[in-house]
Parts: structure tokens; sequence; C-alpha cells
């Protein structure tokens, strides 16, 4: 749908809908967390864009899905059902948040906007480190207490996964959009710190796939968390006077090197893909230096961000 809002032409609003409506049926899905970037990122753009009504029920019924991984006991949203540990909540959760903000708007009930605030709130409270970076997964049990914090998709426990931080990064700003609250801006502001100042960060500002992964310079990086960072900075900047130049610069700079030979495929190659060199899960051998759809999507939307900003700078 972001190729429609670019070009306004119909073939792509056509081929949007059709693979929109060809998973309608994850709104019924109670055992995944992911109901954010599988139904909003689809209907949700595409009620946006076209305000089309056959679009609102699958997405009110999918969001009352999301809210059954809810536990008042535990005041977050359950990322997996196996055995890891009692409830385990990754920080990808962050990025279901807006689906519950929009069904706050669409419903007028309260109910999916309070689950939000409280996920992100215990999210603050358990999952990050003084420095502002995150853990991948806290583990709870009964209580509930914190079991452990750890890694999965990342080097180490200790370590920076970089798509988690992104991840953390993108969710905390969405936050301060939908609520104005300072203390999300506060979070997202630090968050954007550790990640632009890191030591291990690279001079073209593609992260490692892991800011510790053990054989840097020599690892993969990772487009889609780069392209996250962009996103991210862009609608940050805007929200921040003071840092306002950094965030965009950056962003700028991140852009600037995804859309070049070293990370753009050429038209026809990289199974049709835009991005190339993601990771999505170095620990368990999968998806090392490969594309993956989300690069795609965050990169499109960093680029819709990007001229939006430079077209209300050019008006001023």
């Amino acid at each position: 749908m972001y190729l429609f809002e670019y070009t306004g032409d119909k073939k792509w609003k056509d081929a949007a809908h059709k693979w929109t409506m060809a998973v309608q049926n994850e709104k019924n899905n109670t055992k995944t967390h992911d109901l954010g970037f599988m139904m909003y990122c689809p209907f949700g753009n595409g009620y946006r864009l076209t305000k089309n009504p056959e679009y609102l029920e699958p997405m009110l019924t999918g969001a009352n899905s999301l809210t059954t991984r809810f536990n008042p006991a535990y005041g977050l949203i359950k990322s997996w059902d196996h055995n890891i540990c009692d409830y385990p909540v990754i920080i990808d959760n962050m990025m279901n948040l807006e689906y519950l903000f929009w069904a706050t708007k669409q419903s007028k009930n309260k109910k999916y906007y309070d689950i939000a605030i409280t996920h992100a709130d215990n999210t603050i409270k358990n999952h990050f480190r003084n420095d502002f970076s995150s853990f991948h997964v806290v583990c709870y049990e009964p209580g509930p207490t914190v079991f452990r914090k750890q890694t999965h998709q990342g080097a180490a426990d200790s370590s920076a996964w970089a798509r988690g931080q992104a991840w953390a990064l993108y969710g905390y700003t969405m936050m301060y959009r939908e609520t104005k609250d300072k203390k999300y801006l506060v979070q997202a502001e630090g968050i954007a710190k550790f990640i632009m100042n890191h030591p291990n960060l690279p001079k073209d500002k593609v992260p490692y796939w892991d800011f510790n992964a053990p054989n840097i310079p020599n690892e993969e990086r990772d487009a889609s968390a780069g392209a996250l960072f962009a996103s991210s900075l862009l609608e940050l900047s805007t929200y921040s006077p003071k840092n306002k130049k950094a965030y965009f610069d950056f962003a700028e700079q991140v852009l600037a090197s995804l859309s070049s030979d070293a990370y753009m495929a050429k038209v026809g190659e990289n199974n049709y893909f835009i991005l190339m060199h993601s990771v999505g899960n170095k620990p368990s051998k999968s998806e090392i230096n490969t594309p993956i759809i989300y690069a795609d999507y965050y990169y499109l939307e960093a680029l819709l961000r990007y001229q939006k900003l430079i077209n209300a700078s050019a008006k001023k």
C-alpha cells in the first residue's frame, strides 16, 4: 500500500488489496503476539488510504484477538506460548501498541488504550538497562516476578540486538505521538542516543545485526534495523526541537546508505525484494544476510516520511 501512496497508481492499490485480504483469517489468531504486523500494517494502511469499509471488521476482530494475550496480573501482552518460561515478553511487542490505539479511536472502547499504556509502562520498568539499551526477552514467573532477562535473536543475554533496539525506538516514538506523555519522549530519546552514539555503529549507519556481535567488523549488517532507525528518527525529529537536525541527518544518512548499490538490489534480482543484507535470527541460523519483508516495508515508510518532511520544509 505504500507503493500506492507514493505513486497513486491503481495497480498497486489492487495488488495490495489482494494480498491484504489473503491474510484476513489471521484476525482470529490468538496464538501469536504479531497481529500488529499481520493485521495493522496491511489493513491499517489500506483503510487509511482508501477508507474501504471491508477492512474494518477484520481489524477490530484482530485487535480483540490481540487483547486475549494480555493478562492483567502481569500487565503485559504475552509473546510466546512455548515453554521458555511461564510468561515471556519480547521487545518486539511494542510494535503491537499502535494497533491498540487505532482500535481505541475506532471503537471508542478504552480497554485497548489501557492495555497499550500498561504494557508500555511495564516494558520501560523491566526491559531496559541504564544506558537505554533493551533486552530482547524478559521472562516472568507467577507473582508476577521477573525470572530472567535474556536474548533469543541477539548475540548474548548482555548484548544489544540491533533490531530489538529499533523496535524499542519505534515503539516509544509512537507512544509519545499517541499520548503526548513526556516520559515516552524521554525513553525514545534515550534509545536514540544509545543507537546514534554507539562505538560499534558503522560509518554508513547501517548496524551490525547486534551492536555487540563478537566478530565486528566481520559480522553481517541488518538493513531491516537500519530502515527502522530511519523511519523512527524521522518521526522523532518532529517532536524534539533540540535534536531535530541530528535525528533528521542521521536518518538521511541511513536512507542514503540503504539506497546505494551496497544494499539496494537491482530490479529483478534479490527475489524481487528491494533491500539486501538483513538478518532474522543468526543464533538459530535463520535468515542470515538475506532480504526480509519488513526491511522493505519500513524502508518505504521511511522514504515517504522523508519526502513529506522535505516537502513541508520547502513550503516554509
